[in-house]
């Protein structure tokens, strides 16, 4: 099957064009080559794209598949006109009738990210990030309380990336704990958790992809054996169970999917967007 070229066209950072696509082409086995075109803001910029368009569709010998987030309509325009794709305009698909439906204009602001810097949720963001890169693997046990939410688990369970995509996406002060050998022969919590047990949310994974993981990081060692993998994750969730934790296997789960499930186990008072 022959590959075909997809572009995500935006005057701003694409970010919004290319996670909607993305999600609307994993629906079919079709090989794609993925191209973002960020910040297309000008007419000339419109142009330049329009060529790069319309050049792999020759290229490939079948029409290019073109997302796009345009708010000016003179870049838009341009596109619509001269691009030989096939044009997904998400924005005309969505914002327009909106329009229609409330009866009002849209601000036409180009980008989510416009003006961060005056943006309290985006600094917000920014704060959270700071804080679970500060409390990250049990780096720090101050300031616990301020978490959103405190990931427990083994090493190499998925901790960090989880924390950091809450914090990033959500605006989440996520914390991460690991689960160590001397919390096992204590069979309890780590004392610095027991003050938090409403915030825990437990991440485990099958021992065998556990031993995949690790062994990239220290190959043929007794840290990534599979004897050792599969001791360290019944003793993981057994503690879970006796501390009635919630929890969950990444095994399987995209971070995408572990961060939504513990969103509707927390049900956190605020969401950043």
């Amino acid at each position: 099957m022959s590959h075909r070229t997809v572009f995500f066209i935006s005057d701003g950072t694409g970010i919004t064009a290319e996670t909607f696509g993305n999600a609307i082409l994993a629906q079919f086995e079709n090989k794609f080559r993925r191209v973002r075109l960020p910040f297309v803001d000008s007419v000339d910029k419109a142009h330049q794209a329009v060529r790069e368009v319309n050049h792999a569709s020759s290229v490939d010998g079948k029409k290019s598949i073109v997302f796009t987030t345009l708010v000016n309509m003179e870049v838009l325009e341009v596109i619509t006109e001269s691009c030989q794709g096939m044009l997904l305009d998400m924005f005309g698909t969505f914002v327009r009738p909106l329009e229609n439906e409330l009866n009002v204009k849209s601000s036409h602001r180009i980008g989510r990210f416009s003006d961060a810097s005056k943006s309290q949720a985006y600094q917000s963001r920014i704060e959270a990030i700071n804080f679970s890169l500060a409390h990250d693997d049990g780096q720090s046990h101050s300031d616990l309380d301020h978490s959103d939410v405190i990931l427990v688990g083994i090493s190499r369970s998925g901790k960090t990336p989880t924390s950091l995509y809450l914090a990033m996406q959500y605006g989440l002060k996520a914390s991460n704990y690991p689960l160590i050998p001397e919390d096992f022969e204590r069979q309890q919590l780590p004392p610095a958790l027991k003050a938090h047990q409403n915030k825990l949310f437990g991440l485990t994974i099958a021992p065998e992809r556990l031993s995949e993981i690790r062994n990239e990081r220290r190959p043929n060692s007794k840290y990534a054996s599979l004897e050792n993998c599969r001791m360290e994750v019944s003793q993981a969730e057994a503690m879970m169970r006796r501390s009635g934790i919630r929890w969950l296997s990444t095994t399987t789960k995209s971070i995408e999917e572990i961060a939504t499930t513990i969103l509707q186990e927390i049900k956190p008072a605020q969401l950043d967007y």
